[in-house]
């Protein structure tokens, strides 16, 4: 289905006469429904399904539905997390008959995609992030989301063998609970190298910048960064621009190593195919779907890029041992003793949190030794 027909149908529900003159009524749209699928999901995107972030990594994941037998996948990428994204539910529910949908970008959860759920209380709707609540939320809405912390954490321990200058570098979109797990793996995997590695890290504010990103790239290598890693929606910008800088580069949600094949040291991937099959097995089944849904490496739902030809033997070494530990399950990224960079107490001597931990999932702080700001 083309992009141009996408746009099209979204445009078509904007007013109630339009959707009235074409008769897109959930029971009267007869050509859709004579070459339906036994089943059809639906997959929108904040932003370009080529991103090499996490739009992609969340296409990668439709895309192995395709070939599933009485499948049928319907997307929609460069959805904005506002109204349109709404148009483009109600678009697939009733034009392709989906009773199955992933709105995978955070801000379509509330009160997006609670909107649609509320109005289409027979189609389940599942969505990346960790906002469901049993308490107040519907029981056709649910999320699922993957411990990537411990991926960040390997990617910490490469760029801690690499670094020349002790110096890491770390672009963020938010200081959301995630993204600052994921910058306090970083450092903390780096530091079970040299505990004086550093990390300096730019929030830019949003989750697709390109400009800010590339910026707050330069300004962390013009700082002594050798090393540099993100959380933003699209790495590419910052790999690129750091590699061309002559800087080393860690991978997030999809792997970037065709960006930049000789700085590239390894990258903490999303798996969705994984999680995808399991929503859609249960769907073929006739099993009640899960709400809540959450896992890591040993699970299967967070996978590690191959390490770049500039990894050395001992950082191969440390990683792989790092892997097989993280793969047995209990591995403990936040431990003490462990200060917050403000002096704070976060982890006293013998205390350990799992990524799991509710402690986690709520997470305000960095740790020591990173130095926060904003671009």
């Amino acid at each position: 289905m083309t992009d141009r027909f996408m746009l099209n149908r979204r445009q078509l529900l904007k007013t109630s006469a339009a959707g009235a003159a074409l008769g897109l009524a959930s029971a009267s749209f007869p050509i859709s429904r004579a070459f339906a699928a036994a089943a059809t999901v639906g997959f929108i995107y904040v932003g370009p399904k080529d991103d090499y972030g996490y739009n992609q990594a969340h296409a990668e994941g439709a895309a192995a539905l395709k070939g599933i037998e009485g499948i049928s996948i319907v997307e929609e990428e460069n959805v904005p997390e506002t109204v349109d994204v709404q148009k483009t539910m109600e678009s697939m529910i009733n034009l392709d008959g989906a009773s199955l949908i992933f709105p995978t970008s955070f801000g379509y959860f509330d009160p997006h995609m609670l909107a649609m759920c509320a109005k289409f209380p027979d189609v389940q709707f599942r969505h990346c992030g960790g906002m469901w609540d049993k308490a107040k939320h519907p029981m056709n809405a649910g999320s699922y989301f993957g411990y990537i912390g411990m991926g960040q954490y390997l990617n910490g321990v490469v760029a801690g063998h690499t670094s020349k200058s002790k110096k890491l570098g770390f672009v963020a979109a938010k200081p959301i609970p995630q993204v600052l797990l994921n910058i306090n793996s970083f450092l903390l995997g780096a530091r079970s190298v040299d505990p004086s590695i550093t990390c300096q890290v730019i929030f830019t504010g949003e989750w697709s910048l390109a400009v800010k990103e590339a910026e707050a790239t330069n300004a962390l290598v013009d700082q002594g960064a050798d090393v540099i890693t993100c959380h933003v929606d699209s790495p590419k910008v910052v790999v690129e621009t750091a590699a061309g800088r002559g800087a080393f580069v860690c991978g997030y949600h999809a792997n970037q190593s065709p960006l930049a094949p000789e700085k590239y040291l390894t990258g903490a991937e999303w798996n969705w195919a994984k999680v995808y099959k399991m929503f859609v097995d249960d769907l073929i089944a006739g099993t009640p779907l899960p709400n809540f849904t959450r896992g890591g490496l040993a699970d299967g739902f967070v996978k590690m890029s191959p390490l770049g030809p500039a990894v050395g033997e001992p950082a191969r070494k440390q990683f792989d041992a790092t892997l097989a530990e993280m793969m047995k399950g209990g591995f403990s990224v936040i431990k003490g003793p462990l200060k917050s960079n403000k002096g704070a107490v976060v982890a006293t001597e013998g205390q350990a949190f799992i990524e799991t931990a509710i402690e986690l999932e709520s997470m305000d702080y960095l740790v020591e030794g990173v130095v926060g700001s904003t671009a």
